[in-house]
């Protein structure tokens, strides 16, 4: 049995704990480049006759 599972864990849940660890060690230079590739954007734009619409920003977050 996998010890993520044995510590009532789920799979994400411990790849995030793992991931969180792996920048709380990196440098200060790496770290920040490292937070930076973490941001999400989503946009999303109405399509009608073959052309796109206006480009909206749903969401902008950081997951950490």
């Amino acid at each position: 049995m996998s010890h993520w599972r044995a510590a009532g864990l789920t799979y994400l849940q411990y790849v995030n704990i793992a991931a969180r660890a792996t920048r709380q060690a990196l440098k200060a230079d790496l770290k920040v480049a490292a937070l930076r590739r973490e941001e999400q954007t989503l946009k999303v734009a109405k399509w009608a006759q073959g052309k796109q619409g206006e480009l909206k920003e749903v969401v902008a977050t950081t997951s950490a």
